[in-house]
Parts: structure tokens; sequence; C-alpha cells
């Protein structure tokens, strides 16, 4: 009864505006009292590990935002080492793991969603990773939400995509058709030496944004979807494992490869928990 009237209120709340208040909130920085009683409630709440924190001191932080998307001491993350391996981007939890079938990725429970549309619905970039690989990874409330590179790689095209914000827990995800390609999202294609790589950022209730290095917070635009070319000149390289990204307030990560392009390591499974930078696959062709 309470995961169907949690969905029920997933359609009639504002998404757009409750998400975009509490981003402001959580950039707020002129009332510290409040924020330092957020911020501990929010570590005690969610058993939010501090001692893995770069700043383990909660009130130091001069804001929510800056709380939620805090660095990690030095070498915390090991980075797993070979040019052939496949790290995981983030920390979190596997949703789904597996191969794009018919255009279309599997979500949960009888749900998938449309690979077109979560790219953005050009379907030359689609067709890129028709048949592909691909792998789904939540980020809970308690997570380190910085997001860095799988495997060294050149950006070539950023996709904002426009779309609703429904939450993106377990319990929207098998019973919200579409949720992926239906959210907002910023789309990152990479080129690597596997191939090109689609590492898309799904925003959700409460995300006040996403954050890459590049282009800083990436607002959101109504006027539908603007896609931006960075080849030649605009061409921007990231080594593995350095970061292209974070959440202000938590969400997904989908990435895509393209067919045959890497396996996936056998014990990474739905459901299982995952660090950043920990073997997640291994490349099975390069260019």
């Amino acid at each position: 009864m309470f995961d169907k009237l949690f969905i029920l209120s997933q359609y009639v709340t504002p998404q757009l505006a409750v998400s975009r208040a509490a981003g402001r909130l959580a950039d707020n920085d002129r009332n510290p009292a409040l924020k330092n009683r957020v911020i501990k409630w929010f570590v005690k709440r969610y058993g939010v590990d501090m001692s893995e924190a770069a700043e383990s001191d909660p009130t130091v932080y001069p804001s929510f935002n800056a709380f939620f998307t805090r660095a990690l001491k030095p070498g915390i993350r090991p980075i797993a080492e070979g040019d052939d391996v496949f790290a995981s981007p983030v920390d979190g939890a596997i949703s789904q793991i597996g191969q794009v079938a018919g255009g279309r990725i599997f979500q949960a429970k009888g749900q998938s969603f449309s690979l077109l549309e979560l790219l953005g619905g050009d379907t030359q970039r689609a067709a890129t990773f028709s048949d592909g690989e691909f792998s789904t990874i939540y980020l809970s409330p308690k997570d380190y939400h910085r997001i860095h590179m799988p495997m060294a790689g050149t950006l070539r095209e950023m996709i904002y995509v426009p779309g609703k914000l429904f939450s993106v827990n377990p319990v929207t995800a098998e019973n919200v058709p579409n949720l992926f390609a239906r959210n907002e999202r910023v789309v990152c294609i990479f080129d690597t030496a596997a191939g090109p790589m689609a590492l898309v950022l799904v925003g959700a209730m409460i995300v006040g944004s996403v954050e890459t290095p590049w282009a800083g917070v990436v607002a959101p635009n109504s006027s539908g979807v603007k896609a931006i070319s960075y080849e030649g000149e605009s061409a921007i390289s990231f080594a593995k494992g350095e970061e292209m990204g974070r959440f202000r307030l938590g969400s997904t990560v989908v990435m895509v490869m393209p067919k045959g392009s890497v396996r996936w390591d056998a014990n990474q499974v739905a459901g299982k928990v995952v660090r950043m930078g920990e073997a997640f696959g291994k490349l099975s062709r390069s260019l």
C-alpha cells in the first residue's frame, strides 16, 4: 500500500519546482546553524561514513551541497590497474547489468527503457550502441557522489535532455515505465580504446543539478534537447579514474558500450554494492 501511494505521489508532485527549490536550499550558505543541523541529521539518518571523507568534520562544509559532493581521502578508492580493465565509475549498487536488446535496456521486473530516448533521440548516436553492453548503478544518499572515468577517454559530445524528475530508487524502477529515459539527464559520449562510451547522468526528485569539470553546473534547458560537440580543438581528454562529474544530490549512472567491446566481470550482478575504482569488466577489443 505504501509503495502504491509513493508511486502516485511521484505523478502529482510538482517535481521540477520541488527539486529546484531543494537545490537552492542545498547551496545556501547563509545559515550555518541550520546547515549544520541538517547535515548532522543526514549523516545519522543515512549512515554516512565520514571517516572516508577528505574533511571528516561535517560542520566545516560551507553548504549542504559542498558536504554532499565531498571529496574522499587520497588513495581510499584505488583504481583497478590495467589498460584493458574497466573500472566502476561510482560508489553505489548495481540496478541492472547486461546487454541492450531490441533497442531497449532492462530496467526491472518487466520494465525496460528506450536506448534511443535515453541518448537524446538521435538515431545515429543510438545505432553505435545497438545490442551493446550496459550497466545501471544507483547511488544512495549515503554514497560518495562524484563520478569518475571507467577508462581513459576523450569527450566527444555532451547532450542535455530535459525530462521528468521521478525518484530512481528500486520502487520507482519497478513501477514507473521508461524511467531512466524519462527523467532529465546529461549524456556524455567519450572516445575510448574500446570504441565510444556513453556515461548517462540521470537526474531525479530533489536532485539540484549535475555538474561537470568542463561545463560547470549543467543548467536546465526548457527549450529541448541541447547537444554540444567537443571534437577538434574543443576535445577534452580524461585519464582513467579522473573525475568527470558529480551529482548535487544523488541519482543514477547508466553506462553503455558498443556490442562486444567489454565483458562485464561475472561477480558484477544486479544488487551488488560496488565501489568507485574496483574492477568492473575487461575490454574485449581495442582500436
